[in-house]
């Protein structure tokens, strides 16, 4: 089993941290965005898209990091991470959804601008963005422990990296008690790897 990643990428941070921690072995490739890597014709045979991460399990290829947080958990019966009744199975695909959703374009955003220079979302809009859905979490793990309930699923994973380093998008998270409990129960859980840090945004003034 191969992973495409680029180590600063939340999306591939889902990924890596979820091998790790149901003890899965892949090797890691790193891709060279700067270098456009993930431009050339033997990449854009495995995502067309042009994007990380990609996993490759035999002549199984799967894209998008939510695609293979379910591919994972289905192939290998972590039922635990992603139940098999429906309404277990629909409460964690609506916060599937909103990672992919208002989290990526709220703290997301913000930490693009920041971390890779991107031109193409504005601070004033994605930072309050950001707070908005921030607050709809914080409220939500008001009397619990993990997003839809007291276990983890993959949608705890799915949302643990962008609102982790959200602060090197310049998005605080201190008035954010429940998040911050919250995120410490996960980097608790056995086999947890961390979510490399830049000095970028709020990063930069606590350093």
């Amino acid at each position: 089993m191969k992973l495409y990643i680029h180590p600063l990428s939340g999306h591939c941070h889902r990924v890596v941290a979820f091998l790790s921690m149901v003890n899965i072995n892949a090797e890691l490739i790193q891709v060279d965005l700067l270098a456009g890597e993930h431009r050339s014709d033997s990449f854009l045979k495995l995502n067309a898209f042009g994007q990380v991460p990609v996993l490759v399990d035999g002549d199984t290829v799967i894209s998008d990091s939510l695609a293979i947080l379910v591919y994972l958990a289905k192939k290998h019966g972590l039922t635990q991470w992603l139940p098999e009744d429906a309404k277990g199975a629909a409460n964690v695909q609506r916060w599937l959804s909103v990672a992919a959703g208002q989290l990526a374009y709220g703290p997301g955003a913000a930490r693009l601008i920041t971390v890779f220079g991107a031109k193409n979302f504005s601070a004033e809009e994605v930072i309050p963005r950001a707070h908005e859905i921030l607050l709809l979490i914080d409220s939500q793990l008001a009397d619990q422990s993990f997003i839809t309930g007291q276990t983890p699923t993959i949608a705890d994973i799915a949302l643990y990296g962008y609102i982790d380093r959200a602060p090197e998008g310049n998005v605080n998270l201190a008035a954010y008690s429940n998040i911050g409990q919250w995120l410490a129960c996960i980097e608790k859980l056995p086999g947890f790897v961390p979510f490399q840090k830049t000095a970028a945004g709020l990063e930069a003034e606590i350093a």
